[in-house]
């Protein structure tokens, strides 16, 4: 009986444990839904250093290839980026907990966004404060590719394709969904 209560002290600290991590998890995935501007690419470095500088729950290189991967599914990337990275943070609590932080923020502002759309929307306020945080979005956008750019381990091969992949994207509008299947084709068959 006694190694029964030591085993349920042991299940129920483990599970506070747990709890206190899914609500931290939900907080960083809120807060960056709630203050990131400037779509789901903004959020990434600020998901990298809350999951892999500050709480060091997954290393910069699992970081990295939960990305390549949330860029290649289907769907909004910062969703993508917090079902990945939830799940191995947390296995599907944990991606049910990431998804609604990121999700929520974005539903709720919206939502009072559309109740109050005729006052806000010729405010020169409004207007002034989104003309101005153009260039801190490109910015922040940017770091994500740099990051990975200098930890391409594929020579100069992996440094063209990047360098194709950012023209054919962003010069000629073809859809990234197009680059990628072709660059993961192009992988096999050279292999």
């Amino acid at each position: 009986m006694h190694t029964n209560r030591k085993t349920a002290k042991r299940t129920a600290f483990k599970g506070g444990r747990r709890l206190i991590k899914y609500l931290k998890l939900f907080g960083i995935f809120f807060k960056i839904g709630a203050f990131t501007l400037g779509g789901g690419y903004a959020m990434l470095p600020l998901i990298q250093n809350e999951i892999v500088e500050k709480n060091n729950w997954i290393k910069e290189d699992e970081f990295l290839e939960l990305l390549a991967m949330a860029q290649s599914a289907p769907g909004p990337i910062a969703v993508n980026v917090a079902v990945f990275v939830g799940y191995k943070i947390g296995g599907l609590p944990g991606t049910i907990i990431t998804s609604l932080g990121t999700v929520l923020p974005s539903f709720l502002i919206i939502l009072l966004i559309a109740m109050y759309f005729k006052d806000i929307r010729s405010n020169s306020y409004v207007e002034g404060f989104f003309k101005g945080i153009k260039p801190a979005l490109a910015a922040l956008i940017a770091v994500p590719a740099i990051k990975m750019a200098k930890k391409n381990k594929s020579g100069a091969v992996g440094t063209i394709v990047s360098l194709l992949s950012l023209y054919l994207v962003a010069v000629l509008n073809i859809s990234p969904v197009w680059i990628i299947l072709a660059a993961a084709i192009g992988a096999i068959l050279i292999k």
